[in-house]
């Protein structure tokens, strides 16, 4: 996720008995993103002929009321400004846009330095701890601080056991530019990873450097500014059209597979509500109101209420009087089962169009074919359902309301679906009223 945003420092606008006032104002941070604006105060003032509003600082060489010089107060407003950055990047790396109150909490709490743990103190000279005593401490905190969820501590279980077999000795010096292009170069030529999934394991690495260097655990700081130069490729979004939607719908299971049944009502459920497979597996019969469901997704922990169209109410009547255990809506079984039976019914619906996937693996493109029914797995619904709404005009804000998106940017790749198969639309029709002479 890339979260645009914006920062700017502004003198605060008053007035004393109708006049502007200009002497000894308030300096406060403005921040905006998705659509939200949070201020910030400084805690210092100037007098407003001090103040370079194009440049955002306090003219050189000139104190406040208060003898603070304007180098000391344009240092503050620097380590604001690299706070909010470092703090949006934590969030970046998660897949997460933040709420008002998550990014407030979080910036807070690093402008503070108190975490909610006791950091113990470290002695440089003696009693330094280990990398991985620090990298340790990092998951612990930032997955409660953060709530992260247990997909992501396998993610960065996943990057411990890279840089083990990496380096048998590590240490936070060793990752200046040379040591993280030469873990770069392990992660392509030794782990014959693609470059997409080397620039995420490179992101996580940097959170764990940025938290160190922020809790004073190394001095090391190049993480800021390496950038591992890694081509990649457009990501292929995996959806089923209407018509490939209704093959699914009309396939007959046959009988010695009725197992496909349950899978294909709970697949289309998805791909009608726009929900996650993980929020399917979760909706209870409380959750389900006359005319809509009523969820807080896994994800992002946002509460959602999705209308009921006549083909999710009707798969949801199917089942009403069905027990299931904990009381679920509908027949969930584990993600990775659903994920094979998908691939075996979506064969069986003869979803074969060929899909190419290109990457990268260091400067070498890479092009494979397959059929579509082997790329089908549960989140293909939900993109299946995006696809659908927009392509039929539903406005992308409407459609963020049910999907729980937060930012305009996540959409965007789904109106560029939707704008090529309208172009694509138009030109049939082009070459149909041609034949027509």
């Amino acid at each position: 996720m890339n979260i645009k945003r914006t920062v700017n420092f502004k003198l605060e606008q008053r007035k004393k008995k109708g006049v502007v006032v200009t002497e000894n104002v308030p300096i406060r941070m403005r921040l905006t993103f998705d659509g939200n604006r949070i201020e910030f105060s400084t805690g210092y003032r100037i007098d407003a002929d001090k103040w370079d509003a194009s440049k955002q600082r306090v003219k050189p060489k000139y104190t406040n009321k208060q003898k603070v010089t304007a180098a000391e107060i344009n240092a503050t407003l620097n380590n604001y400004e690299m706070l909010v950055q470092d703090v949006f990047k934590d969030f970046e790396v998660q897949d997460v846009m933040p709420t008002t109150a998550q990014f407030k909490e979080h910036f807070e709490w690093y402008l503070a330095g108190k975490p909610e743990v006791e950091t113990p103190e470290v002695d440089n000279s003696t009693n330094k701890y280990s990398f991985w005593d620090v990298y340790d401490m990092f998951q612990e905190e930032s997955g409660r601080m953060n709530e992260w969820t247990k997909a992501t501590f396998i993610k960065f279980n996943t990057l411990k056991n890279y840089l083990n077999a990496f380096r048998d000795e590590i240490t936070f010096e060793y990752f200046d530019h040379n040591g993280l292009n030469a873990f770069v170069s392990f992660l392509r030529d030794k782990k014959n990873l693609r470059n997409s999934t080397i620039r995420k394991q490179m992101g996580f690495l940097k959170w764990v450097l940025r938290w160190a260097h922020q809790k004073h655990y190394s001095d090391n700081c190049a993480y800021m500014t390496f950038k591992a130069k890694l081509k990649t490729a457009e990501k292929t979004v995996i959806f089923l059209r209407p018509d490939e939607l209704k093959a699914v719908e009309d396939t007959k299971i046959p009988a010695q597979k009725q197992y496909l049944e349950r899978v294909r009502d709970v697949f289309l459920f998805c791909c009608y509500t726009g929900l996650r497979y993980s929020d399917v597996n979760n909706l209870r019969r409380s959750d389900i109101k006359e005319n809509h469901i009523s969820v807080t997704t896994i994800k992002n922990i946002k509460a959602v209420d999705i209308d009921l169209n006549d083909y999710s109410r009707n798969i949801l009547a199917k089942y009403k009087n069905v027990a299931f255990k904990d009381d679920k809506a509908l027949p969930v079984i584990s993600a990775q089962r659903m994920n094979e039976y998908l691939k075996e019914l979506m064969k069986l619906a003869r979803i074969n169009e060929s899909v190419r996937l290109t990457y990268y693996k260091g400067n070498e493109r890479y092009d494979e074919v397959y059929p579509k029914h082997e790329l089908i797995a549960t989140h293909a619904a939900r993109r299946t359902f995006i696809c659908f709404a927009i392509s039929i005009g539903i406005p992308p804000e409407v459609v963020m309301k049910w999907t729980g998106h937060r930012s305009y940017r996540a959409m965007e790749p789904y109106i560029a679906i939707c704008d090529k198969t309208k172009s694509e639309a138009m030109a049939q029709f082009n070459l149909a009223r041609k034949s027509l002479g």
